[in-house]
C-alpha cells in the first residue's frame, strides 16, 4: 500500500508537513483502509528520511483522529464506529446549524445563486454515479453559507472535522440518500432567500441528522 504513496511537494510545507498530508490524503482518499498498519520503517525506507519527522507527522495525525498509535505494534488507521458517526454529526448539526442562523442574515444573491448551481451540479454527478464528485460538492454547498456566517474558527473546525470524516462518508453520496439530501438543499436554499435564520438553522440540522441517520443504517448492514 505504501509504496503507491509519493511525498506532497510544497517548497513551503516541512518535511513532517509534507508528510502529514502525504498519509493525509492517502486515507481521506481510500488509498490506505480502515485497519492497515502504516510503518514507521516502511515510509523511512521509501522516501529516505530519517524516522523523526515521521514520528511528529503521526503525532499530529493521531491527534486528528486520522491513526491510533498502539504501543509494540505502531500505527493504525483508525476505524469507524457507531459512537463516531454520532459523535461528529451531532457537532455537525450544532455548528453548522448554528452557521445557518448566522449565514440567513448575510448571505448575497450571488452566493444563493452560486448554491443553487452546486446543487444542481450534484444532481447530475449523482445522475453519472460520480461518487467522489458529489461529495465533493456537497461541501462545496455548505461551505458557501459557512463561509458567508462570517465567523473564520468556526468555519475552520467544520472544515477539519469534514475532512477527517471524508472516508467515511463516500457510503452517503449512494443512490436514494442523495436525491433526498438535494431536496433538502433546495428547501434550506428556499429559507436562505426568506432570511427566515430559524428556518434556515432547522433545516440544516435537519439535512445531518439524515446523513446521521443513513450512515448508521449502512454501518449496521456491515
Amino acid at each position: 500500500m505504501l509504496q503507491k504513496l509519493k511525498i506532497q511537494i510544497d517548497n513551503h510545507m516541512t518535511l513532517r508537513e509534507k508528510i502529514v498530508e502525504t498519509v493525509r490524503s492517502a486515507i481521506v482518499n481510500g488509498q490506505i483502509p480502515a485497519g492497515t498498519r502504516v510503518a514507521e520503517p516502511d515510509l523511512a525506507d521509501r522516501f529516505g528520511i530519517s524516522r523523526t519527522p515521521i514520528r511528529e507527522a503521526f503525532r499530529q495525525l493521531e491527534s486528528e483522529g486520522f491513526i491510533t498509535v498502539i504501543p509494540r505494534k505502531g500505527a493504525i488507521v483508525a476505524s469507524l464506529s457507531a459512537k463516531d458517526i454520532s459523535d461528529f454529526y451531532d457537532l455537525k448539526m450544532v455548528l453548522e446549524g448554528y452557521a445557518a442562523r448566522c449565514a440567513a442574515r448575510t448571505l448575497t444573491e450571488k452566493e444563493l445563486l452560486k448554491m443553487e448551481t452546486v446543487n444542481r451540479q450534484m444532481e447530475a454527478a449523482s445522475a453519472k454515479k460520480d461518487v467522489r464528485r458529489v461529495l465533493a460538492l456537497h461541501n462545496e454547498f455548505h461551505d458557501i453559507f459557512l463561509k458567508a456566517c462570517g465567523n473564520e474558527k468556526l468555519h475552520t473546525l467544520v472544515q477539519n472535522m469534514v475532512m477527517q470524516f471524508q472516508r467515511f462518508r463516500l457510503i452517503l453520496s449512494m443512490r436514494g440518500r442523495i436525491e433526498g439530501s438535494i431536496r433538502q438543499h433546495r428547501e434550506i436554499i428556499e429559507a436562505f432567500r426568506k432570511r427566515d435564520a430559524a428556518l434556515a438553522e432547522s433545516l440544516v440540522m435537519k439535512n445531518a441528522q439524515y446523513g446521521k441517520k443513513i450512515l448508521l443504517r449502512e454501518l449496521a448492514k456491515g
